[in-house]
């Protein structure tokens, strides 16, 4: 009999219970070691970039309220803080539970110093968006060129 589509691996097979019985043998992954066991990133994801006014960043945080989220901002450097609740319920039996839970936290250096007076946040569909406003020791300014 010629069986076509899909074959039985047997590696397939072990790698999957093997990661299977370490995860369980762990419980729960923290929110962060479940993402980067997942995904291979760090977490919350995060896209920066900057205009002449400001530096601005995302951050992925599906899954948290914004009370569960603490922000700092020191000289250059952002941080996220963050707890996802975990959903422990004995009555259940888990199969898979690559969804993290607990806490994280996440320091990045930013491109300049920001005004921290001024740091706006917005969490919108689990986007958590930052605007912070450069100091003027590092806005651009246009230099103005005296003719002779």
């Amino acid at each position: 009999m010629v069986m076509r589509g899909v074959r039985f691996n047997p590696v397939h097979q072990f790698r999957d219970e093997f990661d299977r019985l370490v995860t369980g043998a762990f419980n729960t992954p923290g929110v962060a070691a479940a993402t980067r066991m997942v995904t291979g990133r760090s977490f919350p994801a995060i896209n920066m970039w900057e205009d002449g006014e400001s530096f601005f960043v995302e951050a992925e945080v599906p899954g948290l309220k914004s009370a569960n989220l603490e922000i700092t901002v020191i000289g250059d450097e952002l941080t996220l803080k963050g707890e996802r609740a975990t959903e422990d319920r004995p009555e259940l039996t888990y199969h898979r539970r690559e969804r993290g839970a607990g806490s994280f936290s996440r320091s990045i250096k930013l491109p300049g110093e920001v005004n921290a007076e001024r740091v706006e946040a917005a969490l919108h569909d689990g986007v958590l968006t930052l605007t912070l406003p450069k100091t003027e020791a590092v806005k651009p300014r246009k230099i103005k060129v005296n003719a002779q």
